[in-house]
């Protein structure tokens, strides 16, 4: 694969955008030292307590352990939400934010990660689509209100040893165990109006760009293909949109898009933006 002239493809589609949509998978968070979950060692590299159990992501990220052991729970999304609190964004968050700064911030951004990195960087909370959810706000376990609320002043401690943690969040209204308000797997009970208000403010900022024809560059960074949202919304929109052209920048999971950048996040940024 000759990513030189992809790489040039991109810089051209790129300077001639009007308007630009930045997609973003777990990928996006490695270079700020993040994990990606990808595979159960990727995971139990990250949380080596949850290897002596054999439990994995897809069996660790599901609601019933908010019922069944909370403190649990409350270990693996606490630690998470302390990660997040702590990682400053890399430098390819800024790069992107310049370039849509010049594009007179006409741009969405459609990411698939809980952990707040874009807003983080400066981006607008307005223009970001966080499709699973954020786990910088909370909800009660059994949505008794259909309310969610900031995370903000939660302090969590977690034992890394024991892996619990020191406290359980409360529903404010009915006093049941409070979670992230995240999309998990088996989740029948997320509730999803703070997505689907942005998903709306979404559909509105693409339909505008369609309706005045505007040359759109999608820039996917990081969107494996085990939870393929990211991957699908991009090729669905440059399969549909003629002006719409889908750079995917991913070191492995590169195919299916109209210029691939055979690299991981940041130095796929650097190489198109820099």
């Amino acid at each position: 694969m000759d990513n030189s002239a992809n790489i040039q493809n991109a810089k051209q589609i790129i300077k001639e955008a009007d308007a630009i949509l930045i997609t973003a998978g777990a990928g996006m968070g490695v270079d700020s030292g993040l994990p990606d979950f990808r595979g159960n060692e990727g995971f139990w590299r990250a949380y080596p307590p949850l290897k002596d159990k054999g439990i994995g992501f897809t069996t660790m990220a599901n609601p019933e352990w908010f019922e069944s052991d909370p403190t649990f729970a409350w270990a693996f999304y606490g630690h998470r939400l302390n990660l997040y609190r702590q990682t400053t964004p890399h430098r390819g968050f800024q790069l992107l934010l310049d370039l849509v700064k010049q594009k007179n911030s006409n741009y969405f951004v459609f990411t698939s990660n809980v952990d707040g990195q874009f807003q983080k960087a400066g981006f607008d909370a307005k223009k970001i689509v966080e499709v699973h959810g954020s786990i910088h706000h909370l909800q009660c376990t059994k949505n008794c209100q259909q309310y969610i609320w900031s995370a903000a002043t939660l302090q969590i401690d977690v034992d890394m040893d024991s892996f619990r943690s020191n406290i359980v969040p409360s529903c404010v209204h009915c006093g049941a165990t409070a979670r992230p308000n995240i999309l998990m797997f088996g989740d029948w009970k997320w509730e999803s109006h703070r997505t689907d208000a942005q998903e709306s403010n979404f559909a509105s900022w693409l339909k505008d760009v369609e309706l005045k024809k505007e040359k759109l560059a999608i820039i996917e960074i990081g969107a494996g293909t085990v939870v393929p949202t990211v991957r699908m919304l991009g090729e669905q929109i440059s399969g549909s949109y003629l002006n719409a052209t889908l750079i995917r920048v991913n070191p492995r999971d590169y195919m299916d898009a109209d210029i691939a950048i055979m690299m991981p996040g940041l130095e796929g940024i650097e190489q198109i933006l820099f």
